[in-house]
């Protein structure tokens, strides 16, 4: 297994607040699947919860070289936590052919948060094909 890319977002929680006042069921469900919407609805204060994903996502896509663009939606990610907190990628659609074009077979996620700042970073991991590097 290579190391094939690494992305890092940070973002103001602020922003996200900002976003949730003014457009938050459309935010959600725009940003967030509904296994994602469902776990950070657990959280007393989400907004930090949110923002770390709005962060991941973004990392995830730095990842993949796209940016979000073209056919990728936001829910062709999600990020789902293991028993310990571990979260875990999942990619689907546009964002799953990307991955596999290069050689992409894991992507590793880290993300952290304060009342102030979420930030996140992912590393995709696999083999890159040969022809497409």
């Amino acid at each position: 297994m290579n190391i094939i890319s690494l992305g890092m977002d940070l973002i103001e929680c602020s922003r996200v607040q900002s976003l949730l006042q003014r457009h938050q069921d459309r935010f959600l469900h725009r940003i967030l699947t509904a296994r994602e919407r469902e776990h950070a609805a657990r959280f007393r204060n989400s907004v930090p919860h949110i923002a770390g994903r709005f962060a991941a996502k973004e990392a995830i896509l730095k990842v993949l070289g796209t940016g979000w663009r073209g056919q990728i939606a936001w829910t062709d990610m999600e990020i789902t936590n293991d028993l310990w907190g571990k979260p875990h990628v999942n990619l689907v659609d546009a964002c799953a052919r990307r991955a596999a074009e290069l050689g992409i077979q894991t992507v590793l996620l880290t993300i952290t948060h304060t009342d102030n700042y979420a930030a996140a970073t992912a590393i995709g991991i696999g083999e890159p094909d040969p022809d497409n590097s």
